[in-house]
């Protein structure tokens, strides 16, 4: 969803009030996680979404009632049994916090506003009062780390976090391929750096989380690359292909380096690398042919959507090994053969 606090902020400076919904608490199924949020405006628009059916319909509801009365500063509390109350199979219990913001709370949301603009915004939440107290997490505060949207700690706490930091995504290639990944990408969250040798390869415009280069040596840029960064090589030469995925292999700091192409240009493409003196290790991290061998399609728009789909399975797998460092991740078929 688009970031919550300049969303609401938005809506402050445009019709007075807002609404924040967020599903607090998850016991069971639920079609959502915990943190998952809405934005509600007074014109009846929103953003986001706690997971779509009766549940959302009802908070809709909930947060439009809110909305219609003339005093700030008004919360509610709401706590569903998915099945009983609500006709929905998931079976679970949720707890919704219904929040609105008016001309009272100008001042803390344009401190939020602003903290979420300028990346990640992690904050810690306190009091169920009519109220809660949310604030930025300090510099050396003890919170735990995590990429959970919202996590409950045993002192009552909330810890929320707004926005997510994007995964660096360099990508070789404004072919067909590439044009259509971009924009497979553009609500994702990933910041790509997009490279290509030719001149006009870009089109006009492009999603606001891509940075394009026209560079004649696309190979220096894997050198700058952020340590973790994704690479995805798709350009017009095989040569060039080749170069860029040996310097991301033998760098060893890319947790994900997919090319697109067929099983035979993955055997070509090591088979130069053996003979190259490459490592077998470095060389079984190739991700080739690129993205989810079930998407047999080979349209340039689904090719990115397979590929997109794979990026997003690696990202999760990263983020579960950072919550739980002894889990192992496993791109499942990651098109290796």
């Amino acid at each position: 969803m688009p970031p919550v606090w300049p969303t609401i902020e938005q809506s402050l400076a445009e019709y007075g009030s807002a609404v924040l919904v967020t599903l607090a608490d998850v016991r069971g199924s639920s079609p959502r996680e915990p943190g998952a949020r809405m934005v509600v405006r007074p014109d009846g628009s929103f953003s986001g979404t706690i997971g779509g059916g009766t549940l959302e319909w009802m908070a809709l509801a909930e947060a439009q009632a809110l909305l219609a009365r003339s005093q700030a500063g008004s919360v509610r509390r709401l706590k569903k049994s998915l099945g009983p109350d609500l006709g929905q199979c998931c079976g679970g219990r949720v707890t919704l916090l219904i929040e609105r913001f008016g001309a009272n709370e100008r001042d803390e949301v344009a401190s939020l506003a602003a903290a979420e603009s300028a990346g990640l915004l992690v904050t810690v939440t306190t009091g169920d009062g009519e109220r809660p107290v949310r604030r930025p997490v300090r510099a050396g505060e003890d919170v735990p780390e995590t990429s959970a949207a919202s996590v409950r700690l045993a002192d009552g706490r909330v810890i929320e976090r707004f926005g997510a930091a994007p995964t660096p995504l360099y990508l070789f290639g404004a072919g067909h391929v590439g044009r259509s990944l971009v924009n497979a990408l553009a609500p994702l969250p990933f910041a790509v750096t997009w490279v290509d040798p030719r001149p006009g390869a870009f089109p006009e415009p492009v999603p606001a989380n891509v940075t394009c280069f026209n560079d004649n040596d696309p190979v220096r840029f894997i050198d700058g690359a952020s340590t973790g960064a994704f690479v995805a090589v798709m350009t017009h030469s095989h040569a060039l292909d080749l170069d860029l995925v040996i310097a991301a292999l033998k760098s060893d700091r890319f947790p994900y380096v997919g090319l697109i192409g067929s099983s035979t240009k993955r055997a070509r493409f090591v088979a130069a690398m053996g003979k190259m003196g490459i490592a077998s290790e470095a060389i079984a991290r190739l991700v080739c042919p690129i993205g989810l061998s079930e998407i047999r399609d080979k349209a340039p728009a689904a090719i990115a959507a397979a590929t997109a789909a794979q990026l997003l399975i690696r990202r999760d797998a990263l983020a579960g090994e950072q919550n739980n460092p002894h889990r192992s991740s496993d791109l499942g078929d990651a098109r290796h053969a």
